[in-house]
């Protein structure tokens, strides 16, 4: 009898702490504005920022860059953290020392980008367990940074996470919008890899796109939308055809890319910042930008599996973190302008969305 009652109660102890709620999954993302350690790497344009280079770099500066990213990072809080233009694995394990509220793992692979920026992935292994990671090439014809690719579990549930670093509009917007587009394509290339295998795959989108969420880069050639998807991802698909006229209206459509066939359609979360002044991530000649953007695939908006958690999508703000006077009051309160040291954090805020498991 006693056996019995004993074997009753481990059962029911297992089954209770499988029924426990698991704490939310918080993902952030942050260009963290030029974080170079203080050497001259001859294979990169990185002397601006080494000792003797023409910002007169020290050891005292790049601490108080670090110490101020550190303090982004505490009010950010995630337990993944996707981080766009740092130069190496050497300063994120500085950042990682800055920061010791957290013992972050680190993923990280050298891109061919000229000036020797990279994406990265700090993620905090006790929350998220990474199962295999890549460096997705941007091959566009300038060398740029590569899309960083990481399949991890959370809450015994399969996550792939792309961090990405788009093309920026140095040299004009149009000259350079078509790499923005190239680069669109490629990453929706290996998303509809995923989706292929399993329509269901839950897949987070985070970075720097370097254009807004209205531009054809990302709604047509990437394939996103504000709209939520409904409960049946056919009747979210992307089919704008492949008729002239339709070219020349959406600049093309994730159908046309991947051979006319449909395409489900992401969700870019970014909807509840469109229009606000002073409160979006970036900030350019006087207008408010959404550059910095989080997308979703249909299986992140679902009732099954990992979901978002409802309004949970938010951007790191606040007075210190905006310039508070003067021709630039209301900018992202940055660490450079130019080659004259501000001191402040960066010229993008950081964005964070928490998951659940449901």
């Amino acid at each position: 009898m006693k056996i019995r009652l004993a074997i009753l109660i481990l059962i029911a102890l297992l089954f209770s702490g499988c029924m426990q709620p698991v704490e939310p999954l918080k993902v952030g993302f942050w260009n963290v504005e030029n974080l170079f350690d203080l050497d001259d790497d001859p294979d990169k344009r990185d002397e601006e920022f080494a000792i003797g280079g023409r910002k007169n770099m020290t050891q005292v500066i790049l601490d108080q860059k670090l110490a101020h990213m550190a303090e982004v990072l505490t009010d950010l809080n995630a337990d993944l953290v996707g981080l766009a233009e740092v130069e190496n694995l050497k300063v994120l394990e500085m950042l990682n020392a800055a920061y010791p509220a957290r013992n972050y793992s680190i993923v990280h692979y050298e891109s061919p980008d000229e000036r020797g920026i990279d994406c990265a992935l700090l993620y905090d292994p006790l929350r998220f367990r990474v199962v295999e990671s890549e460096a997705v090439k941007v091959e566009i014809g300038n060398p740029t940074r590569d899309i960083l690719h990481v399949t991890g579990k959370y809450a015994r549930k399969k996550l792939h996470i792309f961090v990405n670093h788009w093309p920026s509009h140095w040299g004009g917007t149009e000259q350079t919008f078509p790499l923005r587009v190239k680069t669109a394509r490629i990453l929706r290339a290996r998303i509809d890899a995923l989706l292929k295998k399993d329509p269901r795959a839950e897949i987070l989108v985070m970075g720097d796109l370097n254009d807004e969420p209205s531009d054809p880069s990302v709604q047509n050639y990437l394939g996103t939308t504000f709209k939520r998807p409904g409960p049946s991802v056919k009747d979210d698909m992307a089919n704008c055809g492949d008729t002239a006229a339709m070219k020349e209206s959406c600049g093309g459509c994730p159908s046309a890319q991947v051979g006319g066939a449909k395409a489900a359609l992401l969700w870019n979360l970014m909807e509840p910042f469109e229009g606000r002044k002073n409160g979006c991530s970036y900030k350019y000649r006087g207008t408010d930008k959404n550059i910095d953007q989080i997308i979703v695939s249909p299986g992140l908006a679902d009732d099954k599996g990992l979901g978002i958690v409802e309004n949970s999508i938010t951007i790191i703000d606040g007075p210190k973190y905006r310039q508070q006077e003067g021709d630039y009051q209301g900018y992202p309160f940055r660490f450079w302008a130019g080659d004259r040291l501000l001191g402040g954090y960066s010229d993008h805020m950081a964005v964070r969305v928490a998951i659940e498991r449901k």
